[in-house]
């Protein structure tokens, strides 16, 4: 009978996981980072073994934004790293808190021709807020408990930990392997590399025997200066039209979601909700506009961007008029003066700042009753415009018809994902987020190919969960072999897929302005066929009449543990001419 196994390199990484809290490890797996897998699953810690790196970084990122604590992902080295760097940079956009766990060939053999040895920092460096490279055993426990503190701290984003491989086995192997390398040879070089390779290991063992835990540090969230808010509230008290724009930032500290959203009710301003932020106030709050921002921002006299900075997504500040006051709550200096200075800067968690602001602002009484009326009748004739597009029978389904439908039909627990492009854009006019963070989009980088990660990330963050992906048929490209990594783990998310053949936001305008469709054409895919060949169930709705049947059927077979791809045939629409970004 054996024993257990020699402690090692993997169980330092996975006792400060442990002690952080961190529940579930993403990954690929690889032989430079399995002792790391196999501590951490011996310490209770879930193992969510995927298809494709970026997709273990993709549902890290997930499981960060849904909790506001970072997510965790483990890839081994060289290609299992480079395959992230999309990922990456989606969750620096995003600021969403990660921390990635790659793998590296062993610190002797670096540059000399190892297994997937490359220089990872520079590739990795640019897309982190920090890389930590590592050279020595009792390093490994601090550099983790400092980039889960790194990652979380004032603009959360990912951080980086280079583990190589020999690190993280036990030091008996480790001596073994350094021994062998050097060979018995008795030459002048023989010797000299014997030499230098014993020094290499004693120093990268150095210490070692010290096992202990560096212990939690508490996220310090940055708060905004009183005088900032202060003066925020004395202009909301002057202004007669005034607006809000909450963005993902202002939900970074997720346990203060239902505090936040009782703080927007009591400010009783006009709000629009973007990114991570949609599901804030409910399905149908009074005060949440849905439609023409760029119309009410160019009328108001005071705009909030609360976690929003002046991108293109604002026609870099130009959609607020210049005689608005403009008041920019964000946690970063940068993007607070991003293309357009405030008129007052609140530096500091969004959600805070919003917080402090309604305990400062007085009652804003019936004064903006009007600018509310006319705000939610330009709401109302939008939604009648929609209903009367989505009217429209074709030969295949109605995308506005067939979002009416999923609105109607998805439980009130559920969880949208949204991965793709004229499809997901439609679905954000229809769709309802139906709570707080029950909506994840990949935010400004506007990557395709998150889904998967997404809804895996989301379904083991919040099991039980009605978990939906909304796929156009090019976004879903990406995460069809996830259906395997569905199965395998018992995740039973609904996935509907758009199917009109093509790439068509490009095709929209590429067509109209180059008088050419090259490239954005696709076919018609049996997309479900792929899922049942995974082990989900695939659904095929051809017809407007099939859609609601279909629904019903995909929520009956998730309620029972199978995952679902619901294929379904689009008819073209003109919903979104002229929806080209730059």
């Amino acid at each position: 009978m054996t024993g257990a196994p020699p402690y090692h390199g993997g169980d330092r990484v996975a006792d400060v996981l442990h002690a952080h809290g961190v529940a579930r490890l993403f990954t690929l797996c690889g032989g430079h980072i399995s002792p790391i897998l196999a501590a951490a699953k011996a310490r209770g810690i879930r193992i969510v073994d995927v298809r494709d790196e970026a997709t273990a970084v993709f549902a890290a990122d997930a499981t960060a934004r849904l909790t506001g604590r970072p997510g965790v992902a483990a890839v081994t080295a060289g290609p299992g790293i480079t395959n992230t760097i999309t990922a990456l940079d989606n969750a620096r956009l995003a600021q969403s808190p990660l921390v990635l766990l790659g793998g590296a060939a062993p610190t002797a053999l670096q540059g000399r021709g190892a297994l997937q040895d490359i220089d990872q920092r520079p590739l990795v460096a640019p897309h982190v807020k920090s890389f930590f490279k590592l050279g020595r055993v009792r390093e490994l426990g601090p550099a983790v408990a400092e980039a889960l503190a790194l990652a979380a701290a004032g603009v959360p984003g990912p951080v980086f930990v280079e583990c190589p491989v020999d690190l993280l086995y036990d030091e008996a192997s480790i001596r073994q392997w350094y021994a062998e390398a050097a060979g018995k040879g008795t030459g002048l070089a023989d010797r000299a590399l014997r030499w230098y390779l014993n020094r290499h290991a004693a120093r990268m063992l150095a210490g070692s025997a010290d096992r202990s835990v560096p212990t939690p540090r508490p996220a310090q969230v940055p708060e905004a200066d009183a005088g900032a808010v202060r003066a925020a509230a004395a202009a909301l008290g002057r202004a007669e039209r005034p607006l809000a724009v909450i963005g993902s930032q202002a939900v970074v500290c997720a346990a203060e979601v239902d505090a936040l959203a009782e703080a927007v009710t009591h400010l009783g301003l006009p709000v629009y909700l973007s990114g991570m932020a949609r599901g804030l106030l409910g399905r149908d709050h009074p005060l949440q506009r849905r439609h023409a921002r760029r119309h009410a921002l160019r009328e108001a006299d005071f705009v909030l961007l609360a976690g929003v900075p002046c991108d293109f997504r604002l026609d870099y500040g130009r959609h607020v008029r210049r005689s608005a006051t403009l008041v920019a709550a964000n946690r970063s200096r940068r993007d607070a003066r991003l293309n357009r200075r405030p008129d007052i800067a609140a530096i500091g968690d969004a959600g805070r700042m919003l917080r402090a602001l309604a305990a400062a602002a007085p009652a804003p009484g019936a004064r903006w009753d009007a600018w509310l009326a006319a705000l939610a009748e330009r709401d109302r004739a939008r939604e009648v415009e929609i209903d009367r597009q989505a009217a429209r029978a074709g030969t295949q389904v109605n995308p506005l018809a067939f979002f009416r439908a999923l609105e109607a039909e998805a439980g009130d627990d559920a969880l949208f994902v949204a991965d793709g492009g004229d499809f997901v854009a439609t679905a954000s006019y229809v769709l309802r987020p139906r709570a707080p963070l029950t909506w994840l989009d990949p935010g400004v980088f506007g990557t395709l190919g998150v889904g998967a990660g997404f809804a895996l990330g989301a379904a083991t963050a919040r099991p039980g969960t009605e978990t939906w992906i909304v796929f156009g048929d090019g976004a879903c490209g990406w995460s069809l072999t996830e259906f395997d990594s569905f199965v395998r783990q018992g995740i039973p998310v609904i996935a509907v897929v758009g199917n009109d053949a093509g790439w068509t936001q490009i095709a929209r305008e590429q067509v109209k302005m180059l008088g050419d469709d090259v490239a954005t054409v696709l076919a018609r895919t049996a997309y479900h066929e792929v899922a049942a060949g995974f082990g989900a169930a695939g659904l095929l709705v051809q017809r407007d009449a099939e859609v609601r049947p279909a629904l019903a059927e995909a929520r009956r077979l998730a309620q029972a543990g199978r995952p679902v791809l619901v294929n379904v045939w689009l008819d073209g629409t003109e919903f979104r001419e002229g929806s080209l970004s730059m």
